[in-house]
């Protein structure tokens, strides 16, 4: 007798689809927060230069403690290669500068309807260095073994970013959400991860929907300084889990259950400690006269006047030197709370579905150039 069992053709039964990967940061707070420090510092002592080293650095610790499903990302990318670009980028920006300066000295009466024109010109370079920066932060970025990388034009970007953006302002803002769409769409479409393609689900209308009140709103927060935080942090929250719950690459998709008030702490404890550092500076300013004036034994109106350089010379210097320990302490501040952390608590939120998708993927694409990152730099538009 024969025991075997055949099931009729197209009967087997479906495997459950897996649950979704969750997204691991292990990155130790303590850690970055002395790379941050030590950078600002060496900042300080090359007037700036060292931020290229500091910003690579600050990639390589978010991305290597970045884990989805067990396997961290990698950051390739040099910081000889952002001071280059950036040198490129000077070599292009700075004779538009120049060439204005002269246009305004020569044609001073026309030098406001001058200035129109280079708001134009400048913006359209920021958004292709916004383009082209990303460009390159993703080919040098590597999951698994495998490059992700972008194709696609940076001026055709812009074009878009031009044309949405002057929508936006005939409509006083509330275009805003279906610019977001229109741009992040050609962003992912033209992204890709190995030979997977990326795409973008979300649309203006889930994402005004999300905050409609906030567009009502911000007018009064504009007003009352006290809310511009909140609906700030509020709208960052909803864009942000709009942004992840719509990114696509080949079969794997992303979703986020980032609360609505994830950044309110983050936002008011950068304020509380900027509030704090400027008190600290205005009481460092006030004991600094107070030595001055005691040291010289001239009263206050005589060793600021201008017939007194030799006394005020000194006060000078050591309001140089204030401002520059605060703009050095802001800026770990900054770093500490608007970019770790905030890295941290997004993707404590974030699963990662149909994963097994991306298991055989083949390398492509080239690597691309750091010109993007120079403008970007150059034009104070860069990001991660």
């Amino acid at each position: 007798m024969n025991d075997m069992q055949w099931a009729p053709i197209g009967s087997e039964p479906v495997p459950p689809p897996l649950p979704p990967t969750r997204v691991d940061f292990a990155g130790n707070r303590s850690e970055f927060r002395k790379l941050a420090t030590r950078g600002a510092m060496l900042e300080l002592v090359t007037f700036g230069f060292y931020r290229f080293w500091l910003v690579t650095d600050i990639r390589r610790h978010l991305w290597s403690n970045t884990a989805i499903d067990g396997d961290a990302a990698e950051y390739t990318g040099r910081a000889k290669e952002l001071l280059v670009g950036f040198l490129f980028a000077l070599a292009i920006l700075v004779p538009i500068y120049l060439a204005y300066f002269l246009v305004g000295i020569e044609f001073e009466r026309w030098q406001g309807f001058a200035s129109t024109p280079l708001f134009i010109s400048f913006y359209a370079f920021g958004q292709f260095a916004i383009f082209r920066a990303r460009r390159y932060r993703l080919t040098r970025t590597v999951w698994r073994g495998v490059r992700f990388w972008m194709d696609g034009s940076g001026w055709a970007y812009s074009f878009r970013a031009m044309a949405w953006g002057l929508l936006v302002f005939l409509t006083l803002g509330l275009a805003l959400p279906w610019r977001e769409a229109a741009l992040e769409r050609y962003k992912m479409q033209h992204t890709h991860y190995g030979d997977l393609r990326g795409d973008f689900e979300g649309d203006g209308w889930t994402f005004f929907k999300r905050g409609w009140w906030l567009w009502l709103l911000s007018p009064l927060a504009v007003l009352i300084f006290p809310l511009a935080p909140f609906f700030y942090a509020e709208f960052k929250a909803r864009e942000w889990r709009w942004w992840l719950d719509g990114i696509r690459i080949g079969g794997v998709s992303l979703s986020s259950k980032l609360p609505h008030d994830a950044f309110y702490g983050l936002y008011w404890k950068v304020i509380g400690w900027w509030v704090l550092l400027s008190a600290i500076f205005g009481a460092y300013l006030g004991g600094a006269t107070m030595l001055v004036v005691q040291l010289s034994g001239l009263p206050a109106e005589q060793v600021f006047g201008s017939d007194n350089a030799a006394t005020s010379i000194p006060m000078l210097v050591m309001m140089v030197i204030g401002y520059f320990a605060v703009a050095l302490a802001v800026n770990i501040v900054m770093r500490v709370y608007l970019q770790r952390d905030l890295w941290a608590k997004v993707l404590e939120t974030v699963e990662v579905h149909n994963i097994a998708s991306a298991a055989d993927v083949r390398g492509s694409g080239e690597l691309a150039s750091a010109l993007g990152e120079g403008f970007a730099d150059g034009l104070d538009v860069a990001g991660f």
